[in-house]
């Protein structure tokens, strides 16, 4: 019994590692979506920060650069969108999809030019990278049964960009709901002749919120290379930037249920990836490939169950033409 609970309180552990990046990006689409811009490039934007964030950090063996890095291109590509989208009224869901197809061969190509290891970046330090954190009396608390082993094992031993992300649902919810911002924000994705009325212009709210979007995925592909992992590999991303949108939409574009959708998913990632191996009665070990679609596989199963009592903001997607 203790062993099977000590597995499960490492499951959960793995969950907030694996839900990080979910978290961050499904805040991201929060904002955007909710200013009436539809974000399908939070894969690409991930992927690119991600190998900013290596390349920096690599480069100059500094986290923080590597973050900075991060943050920067994010911005920049989050910029390129809403030029896109917003100037230009500009089809979104095509532009997001051109910043994934070029993140996707932009970062092989930059890699091979800058480090010729077939696209990847050198694997980096400790010291280039953000190592976890342990808190204080963590392995005294060790000891004490059920409350300490979580303190131990759950709360302790995580990096800095894992409290970030939690921090950002906190942050995302009190923006939104709490002030002047957020009601424009969120009355530019429902109504945004009533927000061009009130004297405010559509624009510069829309271009807020792309940026606030494009800073958060920044983290988030920051954490993939330069504290999950040890340095940047070809589509590292591997469909996250899609599932967080999934997350965002099953959440209902409101920061806590996505959060919950976050870890949903992380969890069944990090329990995927804990079965590797099992044997089940009768049935023998269960196939790899198989266990590594499972989490997937579900979110199409979920989404195909619970999407159609989704209301998205009911301006997304459509440009916003000033009347004269």
């Amino acid at each position: 019994m203790a062993d099977l609970w000590l597995q499960f309180l490492l499951t959960i552990d793995a969950t907030l590692r694996v839900s990080t990046p979910l978290i961050l990006c499904a805040m991201a689409g929060i904002f955007s979506e909710r200013s009436g811009i539809i974000d399908i490039s939070l894969e690409g934007k991930m992927l690119l920060s991600a190998f900013a964030a290596a390349s920096v950090a690599a480069l100059s063996g500094s986290p923080w650069l590597g973050l900075g890095a991060a943050i920067l291109v994010s911005m920049v590509f989050s910029l390129l969108h809403g030029f896109a989208c917003i100037t230009h009224r500009g089809n979104q869901v095509i532009s997001g999809l051109a910043i994934n197809i070029l993140a996707s061969g932009l970062t092989v190509t930059l890699g091979i030019a800058l480090f010729a290891q077939g696209g990847q970046t050198p694997y980096l330090s400790s010291a280039q990278r953000f190592s976890a954190i342990s808190l204080p009396f963590a392995e005294t608390m060790r000891q004490v049964p059920v409350i300490g082993t979580i303190y131990a094992e759950i709360i302790s031993g995580h990096n800095l960009l894992v409290w970030l992300a939690l921090l950002s649902v906190l942050v995302t919810g009190m923006v939104l709901y709490r002030t002047r911002f957020g009601l424009r924000l969120r009355a530019t994705g429902e109504k945004p002749e009533a927000v061009d009325t009130a004297g405010i212009s559509v624009t510069r709210i829309r271009y807020q919120a792309v940026l606030i979007a494009g800073l958060l995925c920044g983290i988030a592909g920051a954490y993939l290379s330069i504290a999950h992992g040890a340095g940047f590999v070809r589509e590292m991303t591997a469909g996250k930037g899609y599932i967080a949108l999934a997350a965002m939409i099953f959440g209902h574009w409101r920061p806590v249920p996505a959060l919950m959708a976050c870890l949903m998913f992380g969890f069944l990632e990090a329990l995927a990836a804990r079965l590797q191996g099992v044997d089940i009665l009768f049935i023998g070990p269960i196939p790899t490939d198989l266990i590594l679609v499972l989490p997937y596989v579900l979110t199409v199963v979920l989404l195909a169950g619970f999407i159609g009592r989704a209301t998205p903001p009911k301006a997304i997607g459509q440009p916003y033409i000033k009347e004269r």
